[in-house]
């Protein structure tokens, strides 16, 4: 099946979402804030994931986010 995919997005749990918040932002990701408890996080118009204020050790203990950059240092 062939498809147009636009994007895909990963949620992501915190177990302090004041403090992932900040940091996110502080990495240069720009927040937009859906709701009380989850924003959504992005470098480009369609990279970036949504950030919730629920945590679930199991889950966020397995997950992992992955961002290529061209260049570390900058």
């Amino acid at each position: 099946m062939k498809h147009n995919a636009k994007s895909i997005r990963a949620f992501i749990g915190a177990k302090d979402f004041e403090e992932s918040r900040s940091f996110y932002r502080d990495l240069g990701f720009q927040e937009s804030i859906i709701s009380k408890d989850m924003s959504y996080f992005k470098v480009v118009e369609t990279l970036g994931f949504y950030l919730q204020e629920a945590y679930v050790k199991d889950w966020v203990d397995n997950t992992m986010l992955f961002l290529e950059v061209d260049n570390v240092e900058r």
